[in-house]
């Protein structure tokens, strides 16, 4: 299945390459560059590029490209699935995901990659069964290894592995056993130009972080679980109780995981937290325009709005811009044109607005078009579909766990057009 796995900077530079069957040169990664090269933003890379004899598949997070290389026909979303579990796993394991802890720590790297594929073919990818067979790097265990030449394998088989349970080791002890969970939700939206919606869905996860001693029988109920669209459960649901009862019930693996991540895609349910105010004007005759931005909250069920950034791309003929902000700071860069705003938070009573005027340059005609702003945000303790967990119950322990819910609603692509 997968033959191969190149990791890429932003650079273009192939900094880690490991291969499961027959070696594969480095020259297929030509094929990815000339598509790098004709995409505008890195996010832009078709995440399926065929070649004559290869197709590589790609994802793109924490300015790295993985690339894998198949040379037989798979389901790409398998693929692309599997890449996502490599990222977080890493993540895991690193605390970061990046260029530089990945080559710091390359050995681990290399062990890690040759327990989740054997031959090509994904074996263990549960980050705590993971874990067991190869031990996170410590400080400590660092110094041991160079000392004594030993590695971070160890000794036993993972405990899971071996029950009807896999994701989840036997013998699992806390002195606090506690379950948290987050709703974490992002919104991508695109507005018009008079404020009404062109489009807008939400992608939504809930991240578990499970500490119980035993092997604690978990169900976790929803309000209103009709809102949820498009699901994708870990393999520890039972997939019939939720088709017949919509209530999620399960054996948590231990330690952090993604329960569930599912997708709201009805207009009608997509709530717009913010409204931009705008007037953004060049005129033909002259060598200045006017620029004014004002942002406000919308349907945020009386929740803050904070961590506001507004980016905005200008035109080329924009010069220079001379802007005033009423909270917060801006940045322009004459080069590439870009305007950010860091707001912060919104306070309903004093809205935030940016006003000034723009430079052009003497003679060039008007642009053609206006810029589009483009918003990050997010509001804590509110999940904007509206979903709300109803109650968590645990069987098969005799203990009472702590139990916590959390919710969060942040922008993905958020764009309004002027």
């Amino acid at each position: 299945m997968i033959h191969s796995l190149f990791l890429i900077n932003s650079s273009g530079d192939i900094f880690l390459e490991k291969h499961w069957k027959s070696v594969v040169s480095r020259s297929v990664c030509d094929y990815f560059f000339e598509a790098q090269e004709r995409a505008t933003e890195a996010e832009n890379v078709p995440p399926v590029i065929p070649t004559p004899h290869h197709y590589l598949l790609s994802v793109y997070r924490h300015k790295i490209f993985f690339v894998a290389v198949i040379q037989t026909e798979v389901p790409p979303l398998f693929v692309i699935e599997f890449l996502h579990r490599v990222v977080d796993t890493f993540q895991d394991y690193f605390g970061v995901c990046s260029e530089p802890v990945i080559k710091d720590n390359v050995v681990v790297v290399y062990e890690v990659l040759e327990e989740m594929l054997d031959n090509g073919f994904p074996l263990a990818t549960e980050s705590n069964i993971l874990k067991e067979l190869i031990k996170p790097p410590t400080i400590l265990r660092t110094v041991v290894n160079t000392i004594t030449g030993s590695t971070n394998v160890g000794d036993q088989l993972p405990t899971g592995q071996l029950s009807v349970v896999p994701w989840r080791r036997t013998g699992v002890k806390y002195t606090n056993n506690e379950a948290y969970f987050d709703v974490i939700e992002e919104i991508d939206a695109i507005i018009d130009k008079s404020g009404s919606t062109v489009t807008a869905e939400i992608q939504g996860v809930v991240d578990a972080c499970v500490k119980l001693t035993g092997m604690p029988d978990l169900t976790l109920s929803f309000m209103n679980p009709r809102l949820l669209d498009d699901v994708s459960f870990h393999p520890c649901v039972r997939f019939k109780r939720w088709e017949s009862e919509r209530i999620l019930s399960f054996i948590p693996p231990d330690g952090n995981f993604r329960l569930l991540s599912y997708h709201v895609s009805a207009q009608n349910l997509v709530a717009i937290p913010v409204y931009v105010k705008h007037n953004i004007s060049f005129r033909d005759s002259s060598s200045l325009g006017r620029f004014e931005i004002t942002v406000g909250p919308k349907q945020t069920m009386g929740k803050t709005i904070e961590g506001v950034i507004v980016i905005s791309q200008m035109p080329k003929g924009v010069l220079n811009m001379s802007l005033t902000p009423s909270q917060g700071t801006h940045t322009f860069d004459p080069v590439t044109k870009m305007l950010s705003w860091d707001v912060g938070k919104i306070n309903p009573q004093k809205l935030p607005s940016l006003k000034g005027t723009m430079s052009l340059q003497a003679g060039a005609s008007k642009p053609d078009e206006n810029p589009t702003i483009n918003l990050q945000f997010k509001i804590q303790q509110l999940a904007i579909s509206g979903l709300k967990v109803n109650r968590l119950d645990m069987y098969g322990e005799k203990y009472k766990p702590f139990k916590g819910i959390k919710y969060m609603t942040k922008a993905g692509k958020f764009q309004v057009r002027t």
